[in-house]
């Protein structure tokens, strides 16, 4: 009798589990919030019960409210506003140190650019980092759940800065020009990309060298990378010099900035694409 008490218990056991645990393999679960002006999103995949990912929905909420809380050039109290007005070396020395590796990556960008990208494009006194800080906050989420040693797929995405922390996930390039998707990417474990275009928020990338809303026949510009934020820099970095200067300026600087190898993809306005890929990442449609 004891026997069969055990056995019906395990009977009982096995079924509840199949009950609660419903999720396969391929489920994708998301929890998404409002931040730093844009979307944020975490994304898992075969998380069973969905602690996984609201755990990681909780870090990386509080990484990305800290970025927020001290490179928001639009608060008078941040970190960054307060800073604006010292020349660069006594920013450097006076930053935050979790928060220095962004503003030594925007200026020295700066520099190799020639100033296309600029962190004072709004004039002297000023700094915006608004165009490398999101890759910058979802390089340190993704950072932060690693801690966790993930036993789930995971994808960080802040407005359209994407990175994966586990996983390969297939994503798409959105047509610029259309509807769907231009180009696809399996984007392997920390692998980050970032876009800039002009079907975000219209035409709010400027030119660091004159202030001017940018012109140039770019409709937009996609960017593979190891880092979320030098993908994020160089998208805008790009998205300003073109094709043709673009490609020059990655041939000439890349290897200085130490942001390693990376894959692009201008789509201009006449629906042409225009690819710097050497290892094929990108699937055009």
């Amino acid at each position: 009798m004891q026997n069969k008490i055990i056995l019906l218990l395990s009977c009982a056991i096995v079924v509840l589990a199949a009950v609660v645990c419903t999720r396969t393999a391929a489920d994708v679960e998301d929890v998404n919030w409002q931040v730093m002006g844009t979307l944020a999103k975490v994304q898992t995949r075969g998380d069973c019960d969905g602690k996984w990912t609201s755990g990681f929905a909780a870090e990386t909420m509080g990484v990305f409210k800290n970025v927020e809380a001290l490179l928001n050039a639009h608060s008078p109290t941040s970190e960054i506003s307060r800073l604006a007005h010292l020349p660069q070396d006594e920013v450097l020395g006076s930053c935050a140190a979790e928060m220095r590796p962004c503003y030594v990556a925007a200026f020295a960008l700066s520099e190799a650019s020639g100033g296309a990208f600029n962190p004072r494009w709004r004039g002297v006194g000023t700094l915006d980092f608004g165009a490398i800080a999101k890759g910058f906050a979802v390089d340190l989420a993704v950072t932060e759940c690693a801690k966790k040693e993930a036993k789930v797929a995971l994808l960080v995405d802040l407005g359209g800065n994407l990175k994966s922390a586990k996983g390969t996930w297939r994503v798409g390039v959105k047509d610029p020009n259309g509807e769907g998707y231009a180009a696809t990417v399996e984007m392997r474990e920390g692998e980050a990309m970032a876009t800039s275009a002009t079907y975000y928020r219209g035409s709010h990338i400027y030119d660091g060298r004159t202030g001017a809303a940018v012109s140039n026949g770019v409709a937009s510009v996609t960017v593979l990378a190891s880092s979320a934020m030098w993908a994020d820099g160089l998208s805008t970095v790009l998205f300003v010099l073109g094709p043709d200067e673009g490609r020059l300026f990655l041939d000439a600087k890349l290897a200085a900035l130490g942001c390693g190898d990376v894959a692009v993809l201008w789509i201009l306005g006449d629906r042409s694409a225009v690819v710097r890929d050497v290892a094929c990442r990108f699937n055009l449609r």
